[in-house]
């Protein structure tokens, strides 16, 4: 029995990173949901001076900025970069995993539209086995 409890430990302890990318489910102290269809997702994203968060992954987004700012990205390879942004400003950006840092001195808010994969419509079944009458 305590084997089995081991185990199971072990097993979620490695799969939890993984399962537990979502930027609002790693942190909700910085991320929040403020609408959501199956098209897109719309979270605000809200940043102290030098506040951080944790690794996590976005799906291809469109960013609005709200504030003026400098953030820097760090990746999972371990290289980082670094971005300044003005209020109004707007940027597309692949799917990515990093980890954001205010490294501005104020505020840093931005509004964020995770763009969803849209899977294609189902197939209609064809129709099998049915002729069409002939005239006599």
């Amino acid at each position: 029995m305590r084997r089995t409890l081991f185990l199971a430990l072990f097993v979620f302890g490695l799969a939890a990173p993984a399962l537990a990318q979502d930027a609002v489910k790693v942190d909700p102290q910085h991320y929040k949901v403020e609408s959501e269809n199956n098209r897109v997702r719309i979270l605000r994203v809200k940043y102290g001076p030098g506040e951080k968060s944790v690794m996590h992954r976005h799906p291809a987004t469109i960013a609005v900025f709200l504030t003026d700012g400098k953030v820097k990205f760090t990746y999972p390879n371990g290289k980082s970069e670094e971005i300044e942004f003005k209020a109004g400003q707007t940027v597309w950006r692949p799917a990515t995993k990093h980890l954001p840092e205010n490294i501005g001195n104020q505020e840093m808010e931005v509004i964020v539209i995770e763009l969803k994969t849209r899977k294609p419509p189902p197939k209609k079944p064809t129709e099998t086995g049915t002729t069409t009458p002939k005239n006599p």
